[in-house]
């Protein structure tokens, strides 16, 4: 988890500066603290998955320039050794599987979710698709007001720049979920 909040911190600071927001100016727009955005980008706490989302949009760039590891040799990455974000409202986390290279826009996140708080998220940037395949257990996902119920193998896609659901309904719900920007 130091791996990622200093991953976290080290492009948080490289993509406010290179927007030319001050930390007080990126956290209106996000609609955080600045007391967030000072803690994320010196690396003394770790966000949540809403926060990251809620900075990326206002930087108008993917949840994956925050986290996303870049390297240039085959990439193996174990089920255990997942290093994810959790959610502040739900009992889920989002782990960056494949960030989107220069030049494309799509990330790739392995999800893992409990029965409880469903994972409501706020639109993401315009032209924003989600694609969910989901792996284990079932779950209400998609759109808000439309949500569909999803058992191993299903698939979904909808649109990720209107409100969204991932409600797990069963324990040890897993999904991959590809978020593409047209």
């Amino acid at each position: 988890m130091d791996d990622l909040r200093a991953r976290i911190s080290r492009s948080l600071r490289r993509e406010r500066e290179a927007a030319g927001l001050s930390v007080s100016e990126l956290a209106r727009r996000a609609g955080v603290s600045k007391a967030t955005v000072s803690q994320l980008e010196s690396g003394t706490t770790g966000p949540s998955v809403e926060t990251l989302w809620a900075i990326a949009d206002a930087l108008g760039l993917p949840f994956a320039a925050f986290v996303e590891e870049r390297v240039n040799v085959p990439t193996l990455i174990r089920a255990d050794a997942h290093a994810g974000v959790p959610s502040a409202a739900a009992p889920y986390v989002a782990t960056l599987i494949s960030a989107c290279p220069p030049g494309a826009r799509r990330d790739l996140y392995i999800l893992q979710a409990e029965p409880g708080v469903p994972r409501r998220s706020l639109p993401h940037q315009a032209g924003t698709t989600e694609h969910v395949v989901l792996i284990a257990g079932r779950a209400l996902v998609g759109p808000a007001d439309a949500a569909a119920e999803l058992r191993p193998g299903d698939y979904l896609s909808y649109p990720g720049d209107a409100g969204h659901v991932f409600e797990a309904l069963e324990p040890g719900t897993s999904a991959v979920l590809i978020s593409e920007l047209r």
